[in-house]
């Protein structure tokens, strides 16, 4: 009869005695850990290095007012090219209705040519059948002297429509007497001689004292030359009172 004790019996485990140990962080975490604080370091270090420096008070409050001056030269800019663009619309308009009134212009002076061509036509020729030929002429004698209108006109070459033109000087000589019977030539003026198809040589002129003149020859010569190459006399015509 054994005398021994009831507790049970211990029995070692095959790989000795079993006990709970510390448990660390996990390297994995570690490693995590150091990672993102190298990441943000990093992106620290090329902000301040590469990235965009950060503006001071006075640079921040600068670069405010540059902004606002910018804007303001900027409505100033739209303003004026608002002003140019209604400028240049008026001006188009304008030019517009010019360009109109310049063709109404147009058309008026072709009919006035060819209202001027028929009546050309129909005025009877210089008897002399020179070109220029003197047309007509109207001298009025007045109070004031001699008055005279002179229509000079050169003929159209068969198949053209212009002539040269032509250059050279009117001279105009009186025909009268004096009281004592006398018949007297007189020099009443002449004038430059500049024309095309047509032209109105126009103008008053005094005459001598108690002189009486009765004819007007109307001489034409040509540019730097005193050899007449057309004339024609009229009878003067008491001014109207």
């Amino acid at each position: 009869m054994s005398f021994g004790s009831n507790r049970p019996t211990f029995k070692p485990t095959p790989y000795g005695y079993t006990r709970r140990s510390r448990r660390g962080i996990p390297r994995w975490l570690l490693l995590l850990i150091t990672g993102i604080v190298l990441g943000a370091g990093g992106v620290l270090f090329l902000q301040r290095s590469y990235g965009p420096q950060r503006l001071t008070v006075e640079q921040s409050e600068q670069l405010r007012m540059d902004l606002n001056t910018a804007n303001l030269e900027n409505q100033r800019i739209n303003t004026e090219s608002k002003t140019l663009r209604q400028n240049l619309e008026q001006t188009q308009a304008a030019q517009k209705q010019q360009d109109s009134q310049i063709e109404l212009l147009r058309k008026h002076a072709a009919d006035m040519e060819a209202g001027v061509a028929g009546l050309i036509a129909a005025i009877p020729p210089d008897p002399r059948g020179t070109s220029p030929g003197i047309r007509s002429a109207d001298m009025v004698l007045g109070s004031e002297g001699l008055s005279y209108q002179v229509l000079l006109i050169q003929d159209l070459k068969e198949g053209n429509t212009q002539v040269p033109n032509m250059r050279g000087e009117v001279k105009l000589i009186g025909s009268g007497t004096y009281p004592n019977g006398n018949t007297a030539y007189v020099d009443l003026g002449s004038q430059p001689l500049n024309m095309g198809r047509y032209t109105v040589i126009s103008g008053q002129t005094e005459l001598p004292k108690a002189y009486r003149l009765h004819q007007v020859t109307v001489q034409i010569m040509g540019e730097d030359s005193d050899k007449v190459i057309a004339t024609r006399t009229f009878r003067v015509t008491a001014a109207k009172k």
